[in-house]
């Protein structure tokens, strides 16, 4: 049971939600595989330097998507 994972209910912009899917199938991972990729690198990240990944991690996203 230890292997467990916690379902966590996340939404998501249509853009945002794009943008990680294509970079998923770029991955060969799923969209939730790819989300659960960002989130664990993330936090090692977090580890390594004792920082988050940006200065800005609470800046509101904009993205450039065609």
């Amino acid at each position: 049971m230890a292997d467990e994972k916690k379902q966590v209910p996340l939404r998501l912009s249509p853009k945002l939600y794009a943008a990680i899917a294509s970079w998923a199938e770029d991955d060969f991972r799923s969209v939730n595989g790819q989300i659960e990729y960002l989130l664990t690198e993330c936090v090692k990240q977090r580890r390594k330097n004792g920082k988050y990944v940006g200065e800005d991690i609470d800046a509101p996203i904009e993205l450039d998507i065609k």
